[in-house]
């Protein structure tokens, strides 16, 4: 926290001319562990979510949304690099541990440690999204979860996670803070911004609705007659508190005359069912090749640039950084594998999807096909997911029509081989899994 203070009144000192023409602020609202269905917008009968169904009727939506894998730190990894897990090498949680310590006691091994200085060595050699936006003037603030140790691991200006060197916490140490207990930091930042005439960019990640579901009373009252549990009652409670705080940051945009000139994107880091029995996640939901795991609403508003409006088309988090770069005037790769939600033709002319799923702890820090666990493909209205027989080897492809079969219950891969046979080609075509 003394560093991002610190860093806010260097800022301020640092005043740049009028930036009344430039880029666009760019602010990423990222949920945590947040089922796809699970929000006002979203039809759910019993969950409220107003500031996040006031921002839905401002933005572009695509219901239809999509993360490449349903895990948080290489979901994250992905979003900041508009990259795919096995391209950024970032595909688990942890670096292998001994069988014989558990975790928060393997965090101290030493080959622990090293294991972890090599994943984060990944993030440090990606073209990141702070880094690509520094040479506009950006200044970039990291708050909430954030797994590759100290904040400027990605190149951020400032941030919350990672001032301790002894420490090495695992979803982002200080910066967990932010919604949870407090959203100060990002308004010191915003404040710091404004006064130098700086573009700035926000990541706001909080460990919300993510466990422990520990709701404020006021909010898990509402919910208990509804709920068929109290476990879902709680996830349901936590998710309105997620959703307070989203309304906090957007009211301080508009309180600060931001809004028109600051591109809000929305996204969720990995689906989330709740087990109704346990507080535990429903395995059909993270962790899995399913929808359950990967499938998010992606929303993007930009006042007089992006006319609000549902899309069928589909979407995925990688589009999140092709598009701020769009927005902020910048020309993407011809590689990424993103397209510009602000493309209309780019985003509607595109028909599929992949998605992988690896192993919560790596196999093998080197070597992303060696955690593998499946491969997915969505070809229109299907879905094709594939096993990897080296961690998955007693598991069957399986095909699904999701618009007929939305909770993936009907597996028709007997019934639609060349089906099968032609989106498998397309999957092996985009990356084998080897």
């Amino acid at each position: 926290m003394k560093t991002l203070l610190l860093c806010a009144l260097a800022l301020a000192c640092a005043a740049t001319p009028s930036r009344a023409a430039g880029p666009p602020n760019v602010v990423f609202i990222i949920s945590d562990d947040h089922g796809w269905q699970d929000y006002g917008f979203m039809g759910h009968p019993h969950i409220r979510t107003p500031h996040l169904d006031r921002l839905a009727a401002q933005s572009l939506v695509f219901p239809r949304g999509y993360v490449p894998t349903p895990l948080c730190c290489p979901s994250l990894a992905s979003m900041i690099t508009g990259r795919y897990p096995h391209e950024h090498k970032i595909t688990s949680n942890d670096p292998p541990h001994p069988k014989s310590k558990n975790l928060r006691v393997a965090i101290d091994d030493p080959e622990f440690r090293a294991g972890r200085e090599t994943i984060n060595g990944y993030m440090r050699d990606a073209a990141t999204l702070p880094r690509r936006l520094a040479p506009l003037g950006y200044v970039s603030l990291q708050t909430g979860k954030w797994w590759q140790g100290h904040f400027s691991t990605g190149d951020f200006t400032h941030g919350m996670s990672g001032d301790d060197p002894k420490r090495i916490a695992r979803h982002g140490d200080d910066g967990l803070d932010i919604g949870r207990k407090t959203m100060q930091p990002i308004y010191d930042f915003i404040a710091g911004a404004q006064r130098a005439e700086k573009p700035f960019f926000v990541w706001y990640a909080p460990m919300l609705p993510h466990q422990p579901h520990q709701p404020p009373e006021r909010l898990l009252a509402k919910y208990r007659a509804a709920a068929p549990s109290p476990q879902v009652a709680k996830y349901w409670a936590m998710i309105e508190w997620f959703d307070e705080t989203c309304g906090a940051l957007l009211a301080h945009l508009d309180e600060k005359g931001l809004t028109e000139n600051t591109l809000v994107c929305y996204v969720a880091d990995n689906g989330w069912i709740q087990d109704p029995k346990a507080d535990r996640f429903d395995p059909r939901s993270k962790q899995s090749p399913y929808d359950g795991g990967h499938r998010t609403p992606i929303m993007a508003r930009w006042p007089g640039k992006i006319a609000p409006r549902r899309s069928d088309a589909l979407a995925s988090s990688l589009d999140l950084l092709p598009t701020v770069l769009a927005a902020a005037g910048l020309k993407p790769e011809a590689d990424l594998p993103g397209v510009s939600l602000l493309d209309d033709a780019a985003v509607n002319a595109r028909t599929r999807l992949f998605g992988e799923v690896f192993t919560h702890d790596y196999v093998d820090v080197a070597s992303p096909a060696r955690s593998l666990r499946f491969r997915w493909i969505i070809d229109g209205d299907w879905k094709l997911i594939v096993p990897a027989t080296q961690n998955e080897p007693e598991r069957a492809a399986e095909l699904f029509h999701l618009a007929k079969d939305p909770e993936e219950k009907s597996n028709l891969v007997d019934a639609e081989p060349e089906r099968v046979a032609r989106m498998r080609e397309a999957l092996d075509a985009w990356w084998p899994g080897k």
